[in-house]
C-alpha cells in the first residue's frame, strides 16, 4: 500500500479495488441522505480548546470497554458483507483488531461464519444478533455464538424495518453479485479483488447457510432477508434475549433519552448511541448531537458507547468529550478493509490512534479516562 495519511485516503483507494456495488453499499445511507450527512456535519461543527503548558509526555489511550481491557477507546463495528469488501475480510478484521488490542464485533449478515472467525482466531470476538421473525433461527444464533466462546453479545434494536438505500437498488446489489453484463465488466477491471474473494472461504452470508430455503437463488435469499426483520420487536424481546445470553450484552441503537432510561433497566453492561450510521431514519439528528443529553441523563446508571460519523481520531476524541465511554468504529474501518486487507485495517486503526493521540495532547490530556467536556471550546475558552 502506498502511504495513506488519512481515513479519506483510504476510503478513496478502496473506491478504486472494491466493486461498485459493494463499495456504494458501505457508502450510502438511506432515502435522501440527511441523517447521513448530519452525522458528518455535527461533528465538524464541534470545536476543541487547545491548552498549551501542560505536561502531556506520558499519554495513555488504554481503557476499558464493556468490562475488557482495550488498548484503545474503540471497537471494530458488526458491518454486514465484510467478505465481499475483501475475501474472508471478517476473519482480517478480526485478527487486525486483536493485533490492535481491540474488540471486534462480528455481524449477523456477515459473509463468513461465526465458526470460520472462531476457528480462525486465538482470542474471543463479539457477536452482533438481530431480533428476526424466525425466533427459533435467532436463538439458533446465539446458541453459536456461546459455543464459539463470544465474549459479548451486541443486540442491534433499530433494524425493524429496513431503510431503502436507492444506490442498492440501482446498482442491483446481491450476495453473491449476479452475473450480469454490468457487474462483469466492473469486475473484470478488480481482478485483486476478484482473487481475493475467489479464494475465501464463502461468497454468501455464512450465518444463514442452512436455515434459508434455496439458498443457491439469489432473489429468494434477498426476499427471505428482507422479510426476516420484526416490525413486533419490543423491550420484551431483551428480556427473553438476556435469559438466553449467559455474558456481557450491549444494546445498539438507542438514540433518545426516553429510551435511554428504559435501557438502563434491562440489566444490558452497555448501550451504543447511534443512528445505523444514517441508514435508518432519515431526517433524524445526527448521532452526535444526541449523545450528551443520553449521557446527562443515565450515564451513570449504564456504560455508554458510541458510533455513527466517527472519521477520524478527532471524532473519537469529541465522542468521548459528551459522554461516550468508547465508539464503534465502522465505515472508517471498512475503508481499510477494502483498499488492503488486514494491513488496511490495521493502517485505519493506526491513523485513529494517533489522530486521538496528538488531539488529547494538544487539549492537555493524558489518559483517555480525563477526556471531558473541557476539551471543547465553548467561545468562552478563548477570552
Amino acid at each position: 500500500m502506498k502511504t495513506m495519511t488519512c481515513i479519506e485516503d483510504l476510503r478513496q483507494l478502496a473506491s478504486r479495488k472494491v466493486p461498485r456495488a459493494f463499495f456504494d453499499y458501505v457508502e450510502a445511507g438511506s432515502y435522501a441522505e440527511e441523517t447521513l450527512r448530519a452525522n458528518r456535519t455535527d461533528f465538524e461543527q464541534i470545536k476543541f480548546s487547545q491548552r498549551v503548558l501542560v505536561d502531556a509526555s506520558n499519554r495513555d489511550l488504554s481503557t476499558t470497554i464493556a468490562g475488557e481491557p482495550a488498548k484503545l477507546p474503540f471497537a471494530l463495528a458488526p458491518i454486514g458483507l465484510c467478505g465481499m469488501q475483501h475475501g474472508d475480510g471478517e476473519i482480517l478484521a478480526c485478527r487486525a483488531a486483536h493485533e490492535a488490542g481491540i474488540p471486534f464485533c462480528l455481524s449477523t449478515m456477515s459473509i463468513c461464519s461465526i465458526e470460520d472467525v472462531a476457528e480462525s482466531v486465538d482470542k474471543p470476538f463479539w457477536f452482533q444478533v438481530y431480533v428476526m421473525k424466525d425466533r427459533g433461527f435467532t436463538r439458533s444464533l446465539i446458541d453459536r455464538a456461546i459455543a464459539a466462546k463470544c465474549s459479548a453479545l451486541v443486540l442491534t434494536v433499530d433494524l425493524q424495518v429496513l431503510g431503502q438505500r436507492h444506490c442498492d437498488i440501482r446498482n442491483g446489489m446481491t450476495v453473491p453479485p449476479e452475473l450480469k453484463l454490468k457487474n462483469l465488466l466492473d469486475i473484470m477491471t478488480k481482478p485483486a479483488w476478484a482473487l481475493s474473494v475467489l479464494h475465501g472461504k464463502r461468497k454468501s452470508f455464512g450465518n444463514l447457510a442452512g436455515y434459508v430455503p434455496d439458498q443457491g437463488n439469489i432473489n429468494s435469499l434477498s426476499y427471505w432477508i428482507a422479510n426476516q426483520f420484526d416490525p413486533a420487536l419490543t423491550w420484551k424481546d431483551v428480556e427473553w434475549i438476556k435469559g438466553i445470553w449467559p455474558g456481557t450484552l450491549i444494546l445498539k441503537g438507542i438514540f433518545n433519552v426516553a429510551d435511554a432510561r428504559i435501557a438502563a433497566q434491562t440489566g444490558a453492561a452497555a448501550m451504543v448511541v447511534s443512528n445505523h450510521g444514517g441508514r435508518q431514519l432519515d431526517g433524524a439528528c445526527s448521532a452526535i448531537s444526541v449523545l450528551p443529553h443520553i449521557a446527562d441523563a443515565v450515564g451513570s446508571d449504564i456504560e455508554i458507547m458510541f458510533d455513527s460519523g466517527i472519521r477520524s481520531g478527532q471524532d473519537v476524541m469529541r465522542a468521548l468529550a459528551l459522554g461516550a465511554r468508547s465508539c464503534l468504529i465502522g465505515r472508517a474501518y471498512v475503508y481499510g478493509l477494502g483498499a488492503g486487507g488486514r494491513k488496511g485495517v490495521l493502517r485505519a486503526i493506526d491513523i485513529l490512534r494517533r489522530e486521538l493521540d496528538v488531539t488529547m495532547a494538544l487539549t492537555g490530556v493524558n489518559r483517555v479516562e480525563a477526556i471531558g467536556r473541557q476539551v471543547i471550546a465553548d467561545g468562552k475558552a478563548y477570552f
